[in-house]
């Protein structure tokens, strides 16, 4: 399956740019607010998964984070990350992995996810998301997931998805997570479609 996804992206990404993919926002304003409620500080250790195609490295970098690590299942969006970011005066980790199969070598405060989780329709890929976020999450960490909501797409990227309120992407995650705030908000695609989105922030029970 991993070989399979890593095929899939990096073909969407080598046929698109990444400002033209459904989940594409300009100002990733929902994470990077949730990011600062959290309450973690500029040199805490943020992972963003399936980061690739996201501007929010760029909006964590400017707004202070030092320590940040990018996930994606595409080298070749990990790419055009490390391209734009070349000048920038603090560079991310890049990580090429599929996020069900990734070890993590360090535990993380922060742990974000927007339109990854969503296409995890197999109940052992979610399973093994979820353990690969025990194991890279700090015992007192922070996790942020975005998925589509109750009235989001079935289908994104020619791939099948999964659609959550707050209360089954809770009981995906188990009770160790405590839910501190969600909201469902409309996103515009680049070509001016609407879509769902859930927001989720949890708090890890230590």
């Amino acid at each position: 399956m991993t070989e399979a996804r890593r095929a899939h992206w990096d073909q969407v990404y080598q046929s698109k740019a990444v400002t033209n993919v459904s989940w594409y926002e300009a100002h990733p304003e929902t994470s990077l607010g949730l990011v600062r409620a959290t309450g973690i500080s500029f040199d805490d250790p943020i992972i963003d998964v399936g980061g690739g195609a996201s501007l929010l490295v760029d909006e964590l970098l400017a707004a202070g984070y030092r320590d940040v690590t990018v996930l994606d299942v595409s080298a070749e969006v990990l790419e055009k990350v490390r391209a734009h970011l070349q000048a920038s005066a603090v560079a991310p980790k890049l990580i090429c992995a599929d996020v069900t199969a990734f070890q993590p070598e360090r535990r993380y405060a922060l742990w974000h996810d927007r339109a990854v989780f969503h296409f995890l329709v197999d109940p052992e890929d979610r399973a093994r998301y979820v353990d690969v976020l025990r194991s890279a999450l700090r015992l007192d960490g922070h996790v942020i997931i975005a998925t589509f909501g109750p009235s989001g797409p079935q289908q994104c990227s020619g791939l099948p998805t999964m659609r959550y309120d707050a209360p089954a992407l809770a009981g995906e995650l188990g009770a160790d997570f405590r839910l501190v705030h969600f909201e469902l908000a409309t996103h515009r695609t680049p070509w001016n479609a609407p879509q769902e989105f859930l927001h989720c922030w949890f708090e890890r029970q230590s």
